[in-house]
């Protein structure tokens, strides 16, 4: 029995599309398919990233509040170094008129002064003769001198005349010796002539404890109080002695006040101050320049991406 291997016709490349012809699937469309429905090269409005370019923005804020804050700090202190100037000169006048009233002649005090017009003698060197109210002796402090711890002795000096009496400033006395039993020669009993500065009365500062005339405490010279105590006219006077190293340490020895020189004791740091001033302002503008000009680190470019694209 032998196999006969079927033979199957050629077809033609026309018979082929014949079948694709009848086939619905294979059929083309009858509407026409486009490539591509739009182009936008097509349209009429558009625009390339050429005609549009992005704008290149920092991303985040560079800087913040803290920026006004050190821009404020160069004003402040060249307004204040400036302030100081103008400081600096009213004290150096200052100083000069007191220097100027202390070379001149001591005038005798006059038997009443009105309060009102010591500020236009302060630092005037006067003297005046009377005695000494040791029984109405006040001491101020603690003081200190020389590093040594003490008291300023007030004693009301009382003159001819009813209402005379003004407060005298003595001088410095170690605390050791603060009882008058333990000082006599530091108590004059006759009369005494006192040489000194006439000087305006003490204001209180806020750090300082009140008074206590009833306990006979007091902290700062609080003359219009002091004068009521004493009875006394609310005039105030700094005995003062020449600086002598030798005297002093007698003097403390002893129990006899250590007057003050008849010398300007205002301090003028004013100079000080402008430089500390002046340089902080420039100090913190190079500061501020260089904050401004450079770039922070953290912040990145970033293109924005333009909505009409």
């Amino acid at each position: 029995m032998s196999y006969v291997t079927p033979r199957f016709a050629p077809t033609s490349t026309l018979t082929i599309l014949q079948k694709r012809a009848s086939c619905p699937r294979c059929r083309p469309s009858s509407f026409p398919q486009p490539r591509f429905a739009h182009t936008p090269a097509e349209d009429p409005g558009f625009l390339s990233i050429v005609d549009n370019p992005p704008t290149l923005v920092k991303r985040g804020r560079r800087h913040g509040p803290g920026l006004i804050i050190l821009a404020l700090i160069p004003i402040t202190a060249f307004a204040l170094g400036s302030w100081q100037v103008v400081r600096l000169g009213w004290k150096t006048d200052l100083i000069a008129k007191f220097e100027d009233r202390l070379v001149r002649t001591p005038l005798p005090l006059p038997p009443h002064v009105d309060p009102a017009a010591i500020k236009d003698f302060d630092y005037r060197r006067v003297h005046a003769t009377g005695h000494f109210r040791h029984d109405q002796e006040m001491l101020i402090g603690p003081r200190i001198h020389d590093g040594n711890n003490g008291y300023l002795v007030v004693t009301p000096l009382e003159r001819e005349g009813k209402g005379t009496t003004v407060l005298v400033n003595r001088g410095w006395i170690p605390k050791k010796l603060k009882r008058q039993a333990e000082r006599t020669e530091g108590l004059p009993t006759g009369e005494v002539t006192v040489e000194g500065l006439l000087r305006e009365p003490w204001k209180k500062n806020m750090f300082t404890p009140d008074n206590k005339p009833e306990l006979g405490e007091f902290y700062f010279p609080d003359v219009h109080q002091m004068a009521t105590v004493t009875g006394s006219q609310p005039v105030w006077v700094e005995e003062t002695m020449e600086p002598d190293l030798l005297i002093a340490y007698d003097r403390e020895a002893k129990g006899i006040p250590i007057g003050r020189p008849a010398e300007v004791n205002l301090r003028n740091n004013h100079t000080q101050y402008i430089f500390t001033w002046y340089a902080l302002s420039a100090a913190t503008s190079i500061m501020l320049w260089m904050v401004v000009k450079k770039p922070p680190s953290d912040i990145a470019r970033r293109v924005r991406q333009n909505k009409e694209w």
